[in-house]
């Protein structure tokens, strides 16, 4: 859908209070396009939706051919286009259209669908545009991105780099031209993008919510004010709109004549060089960004300070770091850099390379109204108030969970004390050791489920291996399978052309067999027995470098712990490895070791997850030493546990953290009862000699 289109006014981009790189770097890629777009990071209910939205408003006109389904330029129509050859004619202008890409969206609905049917008997080309087409010189738009099937990510990705989109199917093809604005929008507890996504946004912000009293006050006014009337809150604030829309297009028209030095380009080169950027990209994208911000400040030089806040939105997401940690900058080694690359090229004369606040930077050349000057802050139009919530329906659908800061692997906490009102014996958290490349551990047999990188499952993508009638809309069609089941009855249908006389009864689909992700539920052991602090470390690391192995394949993670008299749900199942990291780091240990508590909760979780998503297979991983200590008959209740899951047919695997010289082996005979595998911390390891995969699909067999 297009914003341009909705009859209630959007909230004023003026009117959102805050959010100053969020702001920031919308209206920098609304003055240069060329910039790459935006991706929002942060919390739920933080705005990030509200203000992208608003940016719709403040983009120019632009002029189209008449009757052109793909936005054509009149001085410049596609000569590829399906709607062309154009000829000289009415000339639409239109307003930017932000079009939104939904999570759920079909392949067809992204790039557009032809009509095989047509395509076979007529020999016609019959295409019904898709997002991508509307979004052709626009703003294409995906909230929770990082939430996106891959496959849409391997189109997007496809479409970014050419500019174009290609619709293929069985040798008809379309081709249109596809050039937009991408900006997407994500919470962090729902996992990161691939990395090959994450490049292609020129520019990353973090948001989080004001704690300050008076802005939050504000926040809830404007929103409610907003609410109870649209069009009079959007006209209250159309002076100010109108404002910055011609700020916007005075920056545009000042752009070509601003001067990247050299002085500023070396700044540039030896910052992406310091932080370690892959590709060139960053180079460009900083370039592009600094060149902007000194247009959207009305100067035609680039001064130090505009190269040092495109750092800052262009580099964070791309400098390398462990998954599982925040995107960010050392500030004290950008302006160390800076100040290295910049003093001897005449570009670090200013006393502070760094703007003081959002009214820092040179005395010239700022707009009127006390907009910001230098480095380029967004406008304060409402004064010191801030952002506004977003609308209800920006909230993302998932879970309730709360997902503490995530630390990184190689933190060691302190030593400290049981905390207050734990149990008796209970030690504080250990840090775990450095995680390592896991062997890959498949649920046996062919799914169904989501697309990932781990077990065997029938998908839209992979190698084709066979044909069926399609259910539902056609997928994928199989040309040989169609053409075979249409010959028989060419005859009976009076067949005379060239044409192949094709009905929907002949149609095939093909049937692809791919990757899918599953769910994946960690039972880690963390009773008395497993405490020791060398020990503990280690099994930190490895069930950390499994949940990073699950952030690789696409999976849904779960964390259940048991110690004590019990186990706890530590982490809902949820697409954040981030979270579970996080999680695991605080987990402390102590207590009894009630096992069959562990897998029964894990049973009731797994009972509930298959409700929710049928076709998402899990796969449980055990990590204990096999001991089972807490509570009435617990070496009998925890048989009876294994049993049970065993019976519902739930692929699993127990990590073995047994040491010492004498093993008594009972991690293999939970495995046993659980009908997976048993596997040493070693074993677990890539470079291990052990086939684990081979074992765990033989075992399976076997039981």
């Amino acid at each position: 859908m297009t914003t341009a289109h909705n009859t209630t006014p959007q909230y004023p981009f003026t009117a959102v209070v805050g959010m100053d790189d969020l702001r920031l770097a919308l209206l920098l890629n609304a003055v240069s396009p060329a910039v790459g777009g935006v991706l929002v990071r942060g919390e739920k209910g933080t705005a990030k939706s509200t203000a992208v939205r608003a940016l719709s408003a403040l983009m120019p006109a632009v002029d189209v051919v008449g009757g052109c389904r793909f936005a054509c330029a009149p001085d410049a129509p596609d000569p590829g286009c399906p709607d062309g050859p154009h000829e000289t004619g009415a000339v639409e202008e239109r307003p930017t259209r932000m079009v939104e890409l939904p999570v759920g969206a079909s392949e067809d609905r992204l790039v557009g669908a032809l009509d095989i049917e047509r395509a076979l008997s007529e020999g016609v080309k019959a295409f019904e545009p898709g997002l991508l087409a509307d979004a052709h010189r626009g703003i294409l738009y995906v909230d929770e991105v990082n939430l996106l099937h891959d496959h849409l990510v391997d189109l997007l990705l496809d479409a970014a780099a050419m500019g174009a989109s290609y619709v293929e199917r069985e040798g008809v093809s379309v081709r249109h031209a596809a050039r937009f604005l991408l900006v997407g929008t994500m919470n962090p507890e729902e996992g990161e993008l691939r990395p090959q996504l994450l490049d292609r946004f020129g520019l990353t912000v973090e948001v989080a919510a004001s704690r300050e009293p008076d802005e939050r006050v504000t926040v809830v006014r404007r929103r409610l004010a907003y609410d109870a009337d649209p069009a009079g809150f959007a006209a209250d604030w159309a002076a100010e709109e109108d404002a910055l829309r011609g700020r916007i297009a005075a920056a545009r028209e000042l752009l070509p004549r601003v001067t990247l030095g050299d002085a500023a380009l070396r700044q540039i080169a030896a910052t992406c060089a310091a932080f370690e950027v892959d590709g060139m990209r960053a180079d460009i994208v900083m370039a592009r960004t600094a060149t902007a911000l000194a247009a959207w400040a009305g100067r035609t030089d680039v001064l130090e300070e505009d190269v040092r806040q495109a750092a800052l939105l262009a580099l964070p997401h791309r400098r390398r770091r462990n998954p599982f940690d925040a995107p960010g900058l050392d500030e004290d080694k950008l302006d160390q850099t800076l100040e290295e690359f910049g003093a001897d090229e005449g570009t670090g004369g200013d006393d502070d390379p760094e703007p003081d606040g959002p009214d820092g930077g040179p005395d010239g050349g700022g707009p009127e109204g006390g907009g910001p000057e230098g480095g380029g802050q967004p406008p304060q139009d409402g004064g010191p108030e801030e952002a506004p919530l977003p609308p209800e329906a920006e909230l993302p659908h998932q879970q309730e969970r709360e997902a503490p800061q995530t630390p990184q692997a190689s933190e060691k906490p302190e030593p400290e004390s049981a905390p207050q009102g734990g149990a008796a014996g209970e030690k504080a958290a250990v840090g775990a050791t450095e995680p390592f490349r896991t062997r890959r551990l498949d649920v046996p047999g062919l799914g169904e489920g989501a697309d990932g990188r781990r077990s065997r499952a029938r998908t839209a993508h992979g190698r084709t291996t066979g044909a069926r009638r399609p259910q539902g809309a056609l997928g994928k069609l199989h040309l040989a399978a169609t053409v075979q089941a249409a010959a028989p009855h060419q005859r009976s249908r009076g067949r005379s052309g060239r044409g192949l006389v094709v009905r929907r009864d002949d149609l095939r689909e093909a049937v692809r067999e791919g990757r899918e992700g599953n769910l994946v539920l960690f039972v880690v052991d963390a009773s008395g027995s497993m405490a020791a602090r060398k020990r503990m470390s280690a099994v930190k690391g490895a069930v950390l470098s499994l949940l990073l192995d699950a952030y690789q394949r696409r999976d849904k993670i779960g964390l259940i712990t048991f110690r004590g008299t019990g186990a706890e749900l530590a982490l809902p199942p949820t697409s954040s490895v981030e979270a579970g990291a996080a999680r695991l780091e605080q987990l402390p240990t102590g207590g009894r070791t009630p096992l069959s508590e562990g897998l029964l909760r894990a049973h009731e979780v797994l009972r509930v997850e298959r409700m929710r998503d049928a076709s998402r297979r899990p796969l449980l991983v055990v990590v204990t030493d096999g001991r089972a200590t807490g509570g009435p008959e617990p070496v009998v209740r925890a048989a009876r546990a294994a049993r049970l899951l065993a019976g519902e047919g739930t692929a699993s695997v127990v990590v073995d953290c047994e040491a010492g010289p004498v093993r008594l082996g009972l991690a293999g005979e939970l495995a046993r009862e659980l009908q997976g595998t048993a596997i040493t911390l070693d074993e677990l390891r890539a470079d291990s000699v052990s086939a684990l995969v081979r074992t765990v699909q033989g075992n399976r067999k076997a039981a």
